[in-house]
């Protein structure tokens, strides 16, 4: 049974998409699609930006979730039995699942990256990556902390030996000494620009909620696993509750991909840019195959 993922932040690079653009018209119609919807030339940043471009979340956002939508558009034999994506990746698993229009969806992306960004300038955060600890020393540290009054959470479930926490600049600080102590091989703070699936992001969970109630959402035609619960859904009003749960909320990975194998995937195929998401899976259920979408 095939599972399509999708990767989120991180996997961009500087001329991603250019190949679809030109060689696939369904891509690029797409893609010209989404520059007219976003007032912008999302392309030409994703084809010749700067690294520094590409890192601004506004930016970002819209590019992963199109060079993955738009790869997807050029390979009907896909035909996912179920999908999941990492944090903003899920937008990309609604559209392949046909819960969201292309469009819509887009839209939702955008405003969801300007949310973040003006989060992260209300609520100044960080993140760091935590590896060779279990989940469980990581979460139950982090609430120590948190409750000493210093902001910190586990944020993304990536695989078993790799966690990611986010909260302030403080709360990170004192995660990284303490996780370090009690056992961690490397506590590496990340060049993010906020604190991401934290309490920190409570106000872009407030505007991309009012978004999420002006669009349509149907039922899907496979599940997807959502990732603040790691399970399988087809609900268009239990799917729009995960989506905004999820600013605030951790990315279940590791979660999900257990599920998706006890559900019965026995192949995952990562469309996008990267392959970060191949990595994870080999690490969290090395029993399956995993490859690349490709052209």
């Amino acid at each position: 049974m095939k599972a399509v993922v999708f990767p989120g932040q991180g996997s961009q690079f500087s001329g991603m998409g250019r190949d679809l653009y030109e060689q696939h018209p369904a891509a690029k119609h797409l893609m010209d699609q989404a520059n007219e919807l976003l007032g912008f030339s999302l392309t030409d940043i994703m084809f010749s930006g700067s690294e520094e471009d590409l890192r601004r979340t506004d930016v970002t956002q819209p590019a992963i979730f199109l060079h993955s939508v738009a790869l997807a558009a050029v390979l009907p034999e896909l035909q996912p039995a179920m999908v999941a994506g990492h944090s903003l990746g899920e937008f990309s698993a609604l559209v392949a699942a046909k819960v969201l229009r292309f469009e819509d969806a887009l839209l939702l992306v955008a405003k969801r990256a300007q949310a973040m960004q003006a989060a992260c300038q209300e609520q100044p955060g960080t993140m760091a990556a935590i590896l060779g600890l279990d989940d469980d020393t990581t979460a139950r540290i982090c609430q120590e902390i948190s409750e000493a009054g210093n902001v910190v959470v586990a944020a993304n479930y990536n695989c078993p030996g790799q966690l990611v926490v986010s909260g302030s600049q403080r709360g990170i600080e004192l995660a990284c000494e303490q996780l370090k102590a009690a056992g961690a091989k490397r506590a590496l703070p990340l060049p993010v620009g906020g604190a991401f699936h934290s309490p920190l992001m409570q106000s872009a969970e407030a505007a991309l909620a009012e978004a999420i109630a002006r669009t349509t959402f149907s039922a899907g035609i496979c599940p997807v696993y959502q990732n603040v619960d790691a399970a399988p859904h087809t609900d268009p009003d239990e799917i729009r509750e995960n989506l905004v749960r999820q600013l605030t909320a951790p990315v279940r990975w590791t979660q999900s991909v257990q599920r998706m194998v006890q559900d019965g995937a026995t192949e995952f195929v990562e469309c996008g840019p990267g392959k970060v998401l191949q990595g994870l899976v080999k690490k969290i259920a090395p029993e399956v195959a995993v490859s690349s979408a490709a052209v």
